[in-house]
């Protein structure tokens, strides 16, 4: 019976080597070479197409929407636009924090390292030192929000 699982695992092994083999060596097979440049006239540039743009007008320019907050944030995650925000997106923008955070550069966070900074912003954020947080106090812990531009010009 072990004779028997072990030839059919081999036989697929193979069989599966066989197709990674085969399908490897066809793209090889099936990349063309580069087309021929393209003859240039006497003075060494190429052709330009040309038009008679006098009684031609193009489409119409699109109409700039205005995104909502939301769709801001959505499309500050989503770099590439499919609409889809993976992991690796989605993880990136932290990538700058992670590094404040890990003092000793071995892209491991460790709880101390993590310790030591929480503590340094609650101490910072504790104007009369008495070990505790007031509203007031803990105000000042938010996020500084980026000055705007009064236009986008």
């Amino acid at each position: 019976m072990n004779r028997i699982v072990l030839g059919a695992v081999l036989a697929l092994v193979l069989a599966g080597v066989g197709i990674f083999w085969w399908q490897g060596r066809a793209q090889v097979e099936q990349a063309a070479p580069p087309p021929p440049p393209e003859p240039a006239d006497h003075s060494g540039e190429p052709d330009l197409p040309r038009a008679d743009a006098a009684d031609l007008t193009g489409p119409a320019p699109p109409q700039a929407t205005e995104l909502t907050r939301e769709q801001r944030r959505f499309f500050r995650y989503d770099r590439n636009r499919d609409l889809k925000i993976t992991r690796n997106e989605m993880l990136s923008s932290r990538t700058n924090a992670f590094r404040k955070l890990d003092k000793d550069g071995n892209n491991l966070l460790t709880f101390e390292e993590w310790a030591v900074t929480t503590a340094d912003k609650f101490d910072g954020a504790d104007a009369d030192g008495d070990r505790v947080l007031s509203q007031a106090e803990f105000a000042t812990t938010a996020p500084k929000r980026r000055a705007r531009p009064r236009c986008d010009c």
